[in-house]
């Protein structure tokens, strides 16, 4: 046996996608840093193990503009482009390879950790160092740093170490909180094993193993849904074990869920009831996928309330926005629905006090085991937003490192630093401002060759019948005057338009009404009509404008995409409050949903001109949405047309070293990553294809850098020597397929 200890700066233990992001971003910011997993391949869940589809904030394209950014951003990105079709074994190499371009990562797989040395009283405790053994190769590695991550999921590191947990669901009366029990208990969300099918092209056959089950004795044919056709993330209820110890009775719950999967798939082949006769099983997982257990305490336990209400905290981090989740404790057995979800009105913040231990000083966490209530679990607990705040968690890590201190000591003395640090990371904040005092472009002048200020829609391609209440939200910067619609009416009518404004800035439901206009309407074909309004806001807002349902009235729809302007329909036969209960069809967000309305909007013209896509948004220090689009958007552009942003030092000349670039990959658009659904393009067509860096120098301009093909959201330019100028300008060539030349931000460091 060989044994090894190895110094270094970080030790994150997990290899899911939130160690991942964790070691990603502590690496990043120059600390080395051990990423320790127990299998053979990154990815936890989302791995070719397991094979569960990578969820977040976008809860499956029902939060608008909720697409995570940063590192889990990056990965969508690159795996939107190299791998359209979800196949997991690619997905495996993108996550790898993210790792593998980090040269301050040491990875070690196939290394389970098992040992922690810590010292200290219970109520303060550290970690001295963390031992793993690697399987396959007889490696002994103890590994001593100044702070640990626990991303295991289960929690085992920060357990050895004495770290205060809970397990289990919180009684009603600790935090108040609608969904708990009244008594505490150790119920939690039970495990699921997933399986594909696939046609063979020709009849197979299927015995069952001795094993299977036989589910016409269970109640799963009366109340979950089987299909021939379905596999994979389908059958995501087939889960038990939350009456049990998901770690401790862990092959228990293996076996009956393969004896379920193996009844499903003989009542599927077998029953007569199914055209499945040239199906066949592809693959079934060996490991089950977890989704509950020990869940450590913070210095701030989120609960729900705080994800209902969307509370700000001094110390947001990172945000969420998947529905609050919770499954029945029988899991698959249960008469129940397989889930019950309470979706709050947009993404909620998660504060970095949720992210490190209230009683070891040098433990940090992310993924399902962070400091929050088994409620709040509901939502926090899916990988997208395991990964950002893994992103989050080391960053602060890194800081901790560098200052010499402690997470706590981040929140305490460093918590600006690690705000502004995370946004000029490009990391998932909300409502964060850029401050950077070295941030050239924060003191430029900046103007742009065209600038997009009247905002309509005007190429009918399809109609929409308005039997339903239709949404159409755009920003409002400075006012709204008047609204015209292009509409065909079958008689003489009445139509009514409400305007109203939508809560907090980073949600995009009808919150308040602020004012309306009722019209009369002639019959006729293709006629604008005119909705005299009146909204000033005062500050940049987004409208939520409701156009009645009229069954005389025929909206019309251009299927041509507008960044920052969304359309949507209203579910028919669903209560108008937002009555906060299990049942999801009382609360707006389902309430309002984009569904064929993706990528389109109804033919509108909006008066006055606008602001919202000014030049001045490319530095106005915001990198997504918030009460508006934040970002630079040209005039439509012809083939071949150029369009550039301009920014100038009129005082004096600034040394130009790198310039770090924004694009806009319209962060509505909802990826996945393995085979939920898949967009109809390879790269987000908004974002900037082709571009150039020009310097005014020595009374010339000067191309610094071109780039051919880009696909990525960030860029950060380099430059090989210092370059002294007094304006700088990006030159956008052409879009991967946008009408427009769209810039999110443009930072500029000496």
């Amino acid at each position: 046996m060989r044994e090894e200890t190895i110094q270094i700066d970080i030790t994150v233990v997990g290899g899911g996608l939130a160690g991942v992001n964790a070691a990603i971003a502590a690496a990043r910011l120059g600390r080395t840093v051990a990423l320790v997993h127990n299998r053979p391949v990154l990815g936890g869940n989302s791995s070719s193990e397991v094979r569960v589809w990578v969820c977040g904030a976008t809860a499956h394209g029902k939060h608008r503009n909720a697409r995570e950014t940063g590192i889990m951003g990056e990965l969508f990105i690159e795996n939107q482009f190299c791998n359209p079709d979800g196949n997991p074994y690619i997905w495996d190499l993108v996550v790898m390879e993210a790792v593998k371009a980090e040269p301050n990562i040491r990875l070690f797989l196939n290394t389970d950790v098992h040992e922690v040395e810590a010292e200290g009283e219970a109520d303060q405790r550290r970690i001295c160092s963390v031992t793993g053994w690697m399987m396959g190769s007889e490696r002994k590695i103890r590994l001593k740093s100044e702070i640990y991550l626990d991303c295991t999921g289960d929690g085992l590191i920060g357990f050895l170490a004495g770290a205060q947990y809970r397990l289990g669901r919180e009684a009603h009366n600790e935090y108040g909180e609608a969904w708990a029990p009244e008594n505490a208990d150790d119920i939690t969300l039970g495990s699921t094993i997933l399986f594909y099918t696939k046609d063979a092209g020709h009849p197979v056959k299927y015995v069952p193993p001795s094993f299977a089950k036989d589910i016409l004795q269970t109640t799963i044919p009366i109340t979950r849904v089987i299909r021939s056709g379905d596999s994979g993330c389908d059958y995501w209820w087939v889960e038990w074990g939350g009456e049990l110890d998901t770690v401790h009775e862990n092959e228990r719950i293996r076996d009956e869920l393969w004896s379920v999967i193996y009844g499903i798939w003989d009542y599927i082949k077998n029953s007569g009831k199914f055209d499945s006769e040239n199906m066949t099983l592809e693959w079934i997982g060996a490991l089950p996928g977890k989704r509950e257990y020990r869940r450590f305490i913070g210095d701030y336990v989120l609960n729900q309330n705080d994800i209902i209400a969307q509370r700000r905290f001094e110390d947001s981090v990172t945000f969420g926005g998947w529905s609050i989740d919770l499954h029945p404790p029988q899991g698959m057995y249960s008469i129940e629905s397989g889930s019950k979800h309470w979706h709050m009105d947009g993404s909620y913040h998660i504060p970095f006090r949720s992210l490190y231990s209230i009683n070891v000083s040098n433990l940090m966490f992310a993924g399902r085991n962070v400091s929050a209530t088994h409620i709040a679990f509901g939502t926090t607990r899916v990988m997208a937003t395991c990964a950002v705040m893994g992103e989050a968690a080391g960053t602060g890590a890194a800081i901790a490192v560098q200052h010499g201190g402690s997470p706590r000591d981040v929140y305490e003395i460093h918590l600006e630093e690690l705000s502004q640090t995370l946004l000029r990371q490009d990391a998932s904040v909300l409502g964060i401002v850029n401050h950077d005092d070295r941030d050239q472009a924060q003191r430029a002048t900046i103007c742009a060759s065209s600038t997009r200020v009247r905002l309509a829609a005007e190429n009918p391609s399809d109609k929409f019948a308005l039997e339903t209440d239709a949404g159409l939200l755009l920003p409002v910067n400075p006012e709204l005057s008047e609204l015209e619609l292009l509409l065909d009416s079958a008689g003489d009518t009445k139509l009514t338009v409400e305007v109203w404004s939508t809560g907090s800035p980073q949600n995009y439901v009808p919150i308040q009404l602020e004012t309306s206009a009722t019209v009369s309407v002639s019959a006729g074909e293709a006629q604008w009509v005119s909705f005299p309004l009146s909204w000033k806001p005062g500050t940049p807002r987004n409208a939520f404008i409701i156009i009645k349902s009229n069954s005389c009235i025929t909206l019309r729809v251009d299927d041509r995409y507008e960044t920052g302007v969304l359309s949507f329909r209203k579910n028919d036969g669903v209560m108008e409050t937002n009555t906060l209960t299990d049942q999801q069809e009382d609360q707006l967000l389902v309430m309002w949903r984009t569904n064929g309305l993706e990528r389109k909007t109804f033919c509108f013209r909006a008066f006055p001109e606008i602001e919202a896509y000014s030049a001045y948004k490319a530095i106005d220090g915001y990198r997504r949405p918030y009460d508006g689009p934040h970002a630079w958007k040209s005039e439509e552009l012809s083939c071949g047309e150029e369009a550039c942003l301009e920014l100038s030092w009129t005082d004096r000349p600034v040394e130009l070293n790198q310039v770090h670039i924004v694009f806009n990959d319209d962060v509505n658009e909802d990826l996945i990553n393995l085979h939920h659904h898949r967009t109809p393009f390879d790269t987000i067509p908004e974002l900037v294809r082709d571009y150039r860096l020009e310097a005014f120098s020595e009374g010339k301009w000067t191309v610094l850098h071109r780039e051919k093909g880009n696909y990525k959201r960030k860029r950060i330019h380099r430059l090989p020597a210092p370059v002294k100028a007094s304006a700088l300008r990006l030159v956008v060539e052409a879009s991967n397929g946008g009408r427009f030349a769209e810039v999110v931000e443009v930072r500029v460091y000496s």
